[in-house]
């Protein structure tokens, strides 16, 4: 990919993203998984100072479609602007929910998927990712929106094994993803997968030790000139033979065709060695690519991460390599880190600084130098912007802040007493294993010394080493001198001391311009590192899998 692309991260809300900044016709697949769960908080757990994941956890991905006005909006959006058969269907599942949390939630998405589809090529494919909850309702609207007759699969995940038997009902153990194309002249490639024991015990072995079976010669037909006589052999009724009469002498003379006792052709006598099949083709019914497990390599701390084989066998067989993909919602990553691997170019798209912080790290910490080069669209770039997000969404803010120095966000004070601490960082600077912390506040409107204060009173409380104050306003010079007074920190080396100071001021211009916080750099790191990969030439790339 040497053509001057950037892949991109955006921030912000899809919708506006994709209307603003992706062409029509641009994109050759497009993966979404919408987060929609009534009664969950979605949360990202972050690395503790032992380095395991943290009790406490960060609200960051909470389902906030609820109806209101933005949904009313939309609502109105779709049937005023929309498509006929779209806005008829909006309209008749208004009057059969209701405006409840699963209305909002169609409508909101019924919105974005008009978009989708204008970004998407024409030789484009879509797999949206829902459960069974939803998945009816969302088969209408894209049904309505890409057409009855481009719905290609309804694929059915197994994610994982029965549980909670005692419920009064079937265990719920499966996703659905739906998968539609924009014409009928798509890119597709059949996906393969392993033999089970089942069918590898019917595989017999030839004078050579090699191991085959024997597969039909016929297919459905009613078709009078595939319904010959062949060497003794007819096809039933209903069925003719696959193959034109050359290609089945061709294949007699290879003793490529089993024989029945008498020397007649067996109709299920195609000779097919194991050792020459790729494998099994994939069907719609996925029970082979397991959950991101609790102990897995892979698994970030993301409660809805989806395992990077579900995203490889739905890339590899809807794009080429160099092809764009797009996650309009793209929680931890795992699309953009799956198409990277893969050699595709991508975008993806979140609504939250927390988020693009965290599949940044994944990125880095999966690739490092091997990683194509890619830019963050949305992220403050100047002063302007940086105030902008602040009167936007002062957590955002913070979350945006707290990123620019790698520390981990406190847990969410909105559920809470404001405890002073907005972030924090962990190091070890000695051979003891206890870890040493950095407590750091994010400030967004005015500011003044007492909350230097303060933050002295919580360096004390929490038993920091180090602490920092991000300001967005300029500090006065009386913060300046009480930040002063609370002296350095210092560390012994092989070559000498390193002192730092013990209570930093960082306005964000100097963020902006790269300023860095100043402390031992052993810290633990702030986000799960992700499993190192490595970058195939080819297109299977096997040897990472």
């Amino acid at each position: 990919m040497t053509d001057g692309w950037k892949n991109k991260f955006y921030f912000g809300d899809n919708l506006g993203i994709m209307r603003d900044y992706i062409p029509d016709g641009s994109v050759d697949l497009i993966y979404l998984d919408p987060p929609f769960n009534s009664n969950a908080t979605y949360n990202v757990l972050f690395q503790e100072k032992n380095g395991t994941q943290s009790a406490a956890q960060i609200t960051a991905f909470e389902d906030t479609w609820h109806w209101g006005l933005e949904s009313e909006e939309a609502y109105r959006e779709v049937v005023t602007g929309g498509p006929k058969r779209l806005a008829d269907l909006i309209q008749a599942l208004r009057s059969f929910l209701g405006q409840n949390d699963m209305m909002a939630y169609v409508v909101m998405l019924a919105i974005r998927l008009l978009d989708m589809h204008r970004v998407l090529k024409s030789t484009g494919s879509i797999y949206l990712h829902c459960d069974p909850t939803a998945s009816h309702y969302l088969k209408l609207i894209m049904d309505s929106i890409f057409g009855a007759r481009h719905f290609r699969n309804e694929i059915i995940w197994r994610r994982t094994n029965a549980h909670n038997m005692k419920s009064r009902q079937f265990p719920r153990i499966h996703d659905v993803l739906l998968f539609y194309s924009k014409t009928d002249q798509f890119l597709f490639k059949p996906e393969f997968t392993a033999y089970s024991e089942e069918q590898l015990r019917r595989y017999k072995k030839d004078a050579s030790g090699r191991l085959f079976t024997g597969q039909d010669l016929t297919i459905v037909s009613t078709s009078a000139s595939r319904k010959f006589e062949w060497r003794g052999t007819k096809p039933p009724p209903h069925r003719g033979w696959g193959l034109p009469i050359e290609q089945l002498e061709e294949l007699w003379r290879d003793g490529r065709i089993l024989a029945k006792k008498d020397g007649s052709p067996r109709l299920d006598g195609l000779k097919v060695y194991l050792d020459e099949m790729p494998g099994k083709i994939a069907d719609s019914i996925w029970a082979d690519i397991p959950r991101v497990g609790n102990t897995s390599k892979e698994r970030l701390g993301y409660p809805t991460q989806k395992p990077e084989a579900l995203l490889k066998r739905i890339i590899n067989a809807s794009s080429n390599e160099g092809d764009l993909v797009l996650d309009p919602f793209c929680g931890c990553g795992t699309t953009v880190t799956v198409a990277e691997l893969l050699n595709r170019r991508w975008i993806g798209i979140d609504i939250t600084h927390l988020a693009i912080a965290h599949m940044k790290h994944r990125l880095e910490s999966a690739f490092g130098p091997e990683l194509s080069p890619y830019e963050v669209l949305g992220d403050p770039k100047d002063l302007r912007s940086a105030e902008a997000l602040a009167e936007h969404n002062r957590y955002q803010f913070e979350w945006w802040a707290l990123s620019k120095v790698t520390a981990r966000p406190a847990q969410d004070k909105k559920k809470g007493a404001d405890t002073g601490v907005d972030g924090s960082i962990d190091f070890f600077d000695d051979a003891s294993g206890k870890a040493k912390r950095i407590v750091i506040q994010v400030k967004s409107g005015n500011v003044s010394v007492s909350q230097i204060r303060d933050l002295k009173g919580v360096m004390g409380r929490e038993k920091a080493v180090i602490g920092a104050f991000i300001t967005l306003k300029e500090p006065t010079d009386p913060m300046k001198t009480e930040a002063a007074s609370a002296g350095f920190y210092e560390r012994e080396t092989p070559v000498g001391t390193q002192r730092y100071p013990r209570l930093q001021i960082i306005t964000t211009r100097e963020l902006l311009d790269g300023r860095e916080l100043q402390h031992p750099k052993m810290a633990v790191s702030t986000f799960k590192n992700a499993e190192r990969k490595r970058k195939g030439k080819g297109p299977e790339q096997e040897e990472l899998w």
